[in-house]
Protein backbone atom coordinates (compact mmCIF):
# COMPACT_ATOMS: atom_id res chain seq x y z
CA UNK A 1 0.00 0.00 0.00
CA UNK A 2 1.27 3.60 -0.38
CA UNK A 3 0.94 6.76 1.48
CA UNK A 4 -1.03 9.12 -0.09
CA UNK A 5 -2.43 12.60 0.34
CA UNK A 6 -4.73 15.01 -1.77
CA UNK A 7 -3.52 18.87 -1.99
CA UNK A 8 -3.94 21.65 -4.33
CA UNK A 9 -0.79 22.87 -5.73
CA UNK A 10 -1.09 26.78 -6.54
CA UNK A 11 0.36 28.11 -9.44
CA UNK A 12 1.81 31.23 -8.47
CA UNK A 13 3.56 33.88 -10.81
CA UNK A 14 5.68 35.09 -8.23
CA UNK A 15 6.11 31.24 -6.62
CA UNK A 16 10.36 31.91 -6.40
CA UNK A 17 9.09 33.98 -3.34
CA UNK A 18 7.96 30.84 -1.51
CA UNK A 19 10.56 28.80 -2.79
CA UNK A 20 13.31 31.20 -1.32
CA UNK A 21 11.28 30.83 2.41
CA UNK A 22 11.10 27.22 1.94
CA UNK A 23 14.90 26.06 1.33
CA UNK A 24 15.63 28.19 4.42
CA UNK A 25 13.11 26.56 6.53
CA UNK A 26 11.44 23.12 5.03
CA UNK A 27 13.28 20.22 4.80
CA UNK A 28 10.75 18.94 2.42
CA UNK A 29 11.00 22.23 -0.46
CA UNK A 30 13.55 19.93 -2.45
CA UNK A 31 10.93 16.98 -2.38
CA UNK A 32 7.37 18.20 -2.97
CA UNK A 33 6.16 21.61 -4.72
CA UNK A 34 3.92 24.43 -2.82
CA UNK A 35 0.63 22.86 -1.72
CA UNK A 36 -2.69 23.34 0.89
CA UNK A 37 -3.11 20.09 2.35
CA UNK A 38 -6.77 19.22 1.78
CA UNK A 39 -6.34 15.33 3.00
CA UNK A 40 -3.10 14.48 5.58
CA UNK A 41 -1.24 10.90 4.81
CA UNK A 42 -3.19 8.08 4.70
CA UNK A 43 -2.37 4.77 3.93
CA UNK A 44 -5.10 2.65 1.69
CA UNK A 45 -5.41 -0.03 -0.59
CA UNK A 46 -7.88 2.05 -2.81
CA UNK A 47 -6.44 2.02 -6.69
CA UNK A 48 -5.81 4.96 -8.26
CA UNK A 49 -9.54 4.49 -10.36
CA UNK A 50 -11.42 4.39 -7.19
CA UNK A 51 -9.66 7.39 -6.18
CA UNK A 52 -10.43 9.20 -9.08
CA UNK A 53 -13.63 8.61 -9.27
CA UNK A 54 -14.13 9.88 -5.37
CA UNK A 55 -12.97 12.50 -6.45
CA UNK A 56 -15.39 13.10 -9.90
CA UNK A 57 -18.69 12.45 -7.26
CA UNK A 58 -17.27 14.72 -4.30
CA UNK A 59 -16.27 17.41 -5.91
CA UNK A 60 -18.10 17.64 -9.29
CA UNK A 61 -20.18 21.15 -7.92
CA UNK A 62 -16.82 22.40 -6.78
CA UNK A 63 -15.98 25.35 -9.51
CA UNK A 64 -12.30 26.97 -10.09
CA UNK A 65 -11.80 29.59 -7.24
CA UNK A 66 -9.71 32.98 -6.20
CA UNK A 67 -7.22 31.93 -4.02
CA UNK A 68 -4.86 34.58 -2.37
CA UNK A 69 -2.27 34.00 0.38
CA UNK A 70 -0.66 36.45 2.41
CA UNK A 71 1.01 37.14 5.78
CA UNK A 72 2.87 34.61 8.14
CA UNK A 73 1.98 32.73 11.22
CA UNK A 74 3.46 30.00 13.42
CA UNK A 75 2.45 26.75 15.11
CA UNK A 76 3.55 24.49 17.48
CA UNK A 77 1.96 21.19 18.04
CA UNK A 78 2.35 17.52 18.52
CA UNK A 79 3.47 17.17 15.15
CA UNK A 80 6.33 20.19 14.82
CA UNK A 81 7.10 23.87 14.89
CA UNK A 82 5.42 25.08 11.82
CA UNK A 83 5.85 28.21 9.51
CA UNK A 84 2.97 28.90 7.81
CA UNK A 85 1.82 31.49 4.74
CA UNK A 86 -1.74 32.41 5.63
CA UNK A 87 -4.71 31.84 3.41
CA UNK A 88 -6.83 35.04 3.04
CA UNK A 89 -9.12 35.11 0.09
CA UNK A 90 -10.50 30.79 -0.83
CA UNK A 91 -10.34 29.31 2.66
CA UNK A 92 -13.77 28.31 2.55
CA UNK A 93 -13.64 26.76 -0.53
CA UNK A 94 -10.38 24.72 0.85
CA UNK A 95 -12.49 24.33 4.08
CA UNK A 96 -15.27 22.54 2.23
CA UNK A 97 -13.36 20.33 -0.11
CA UNK A 98 -11.18 19.28 3.05
CA UNK A 99 -14.73 18.33 5.16
CA UNK A 100 -16.26 16.78 2.03
CA UNK A 101 -13.56 14.41 1.44
CA UNK A 102 -13.33 13.81 5.61
CA UNK A 103 -17.44 13.29 5.82
CA UNK A 104 -17.26 10.41 2.85
CA UNK A 105 -14.43 8.21 1.72
CA UNK A 106 -11.67 9.21 3.60
CA UNK A 107 -13.69 10.09 7.45
CA UNK A 108 -11.33 6.59 8.62
CA UNK A 109 -8.38 8.62 8.26
CA UNK A 110 -9.66 12.09 10.00
CA UNK A 111 -7.78 12.60 13.35
CA UNK A 112 -10.15 14.92 14.49
CA UNK A 113 -8.08 18.03 14.44
CA UNK A 114 -9.18 21.28 13.84
CA UNK A 115 -8.29 22.18 10.29
CA UNK A 116 -7.03 25.75 8.95
CA UNK A 117 -6.44 26.08 5.30
CA UNK A 118 -2.59 27.60 4.99
CA UNK A 119 0.81 26.77 3.05
CA UNK A 120 3.21 25.14 5.17
CA UNK A 121 6.89 26.72 4.05
CA UNK A 122 8.90 25.96 7.31
CA UNK A 123 9.18 22.74 9.96
CA UNK A 124 11.79 23.59 12.23
CA UNK A 125 13.12 21.32 14.97
CA UNK A 126 12.97 23.37 17.90
CA UNK A 127 10.17 25.87 19.66
CA UNK A 128 13.11 28.46 19.09
CA UNK A 129 14.29 27.93 15.94
CA UNK A 130 10.69 28.60 15.09
CA UNK A 131 10.74 31.92 17.34
CA UNK A 132 13.89 33.20 15.11
CA UNK A 133 12.50 32.13 12.13
CA UNK A 134 9.18 33.64 12.56
CA UNK A 135 11.02 37.18 13.35
CA UNK A 136 13.03 36.80 10.31
CA UNK A 137 10.27 36.61 8.27
CA UNK A 138 6.95 38.01 9.91
CA UNK A 139 6.93 40.99 7.87
CA UNK A 140 6.80 39.94 4.39
CA UNK A 141 4.00 40.80 3.34
CA UNK A 142 4.01 39.88 -0.56
CA UNK A 143 0.69 38.52 -1.91
CA UNK A 144 0.46 35.34 -4.26
CA UNK A 145 -2.49 35.21 -6.34
CA UNK A 146 -3.86 32.74 -8.60
CA UNK A 147 -7.13 30.63 -9.75
CA UNK A 148 -7.86 26.88 -8.57
CA UNK A 149 -8.16 24.74 -11.42
CA UNK A 150 -7.40 21.25 -9.68
CA UNK A 151 -6.95 19.30 -7.07
CA UNK A 152 -4.15 16.29 -7.14
CA UNK A 153 -3.61 13.23 -5.72
CA UNK A 154 0.14 13.17 -4.60
CA UNK A 155 2.07 9.35 -3.89
CA UNK A 156 4.73 9.68 -1.47
CA UNK A 157 8.07 8.13 -2.64
CA UNK A 158 10.25 5.54 -0.81
CA UNK A 159 12.20 8.94 -0.24
CA UNK A 160 9.49 11.07 0.96
CA UNK A 161 8.96 12.92 -2.71
CA UNK A 162 5.91 13.85 -4.22
CA UNK A 163 4.75 11.83 -7.27
CA UNK A 164 1.35 13.17 -8.88
CA UNK A 165 -0.85 10.14 -9.77
CA UNK A 166 -4.19 11.96 -10.14
CA UNK A 167 -5.81 15.86 -11.19
CA UNK A 168 -8.74 16.68 -11.06
CA UNK A 169 -10.17 19.52 -13.29
CA UNK A 170 -12.92 21.18 -11.25
CA UNK A 171 -16.04 22.57 -13.82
Amino acid sequence: MSLRTIMIFPQFDNVELIDQIRDKYDPLADLVRPHITLVFPFESPMSKGELAEILEKRLQAIEPFALELCGISKQEDTFGNYLFLDVIRGGEEISQIHRILYENEFKEFDKGYPYIPHMTIGKLPTPQELDDAYDAIKNESHRFLTEVQKISVEMIGVNEQSIIVIEKQLK
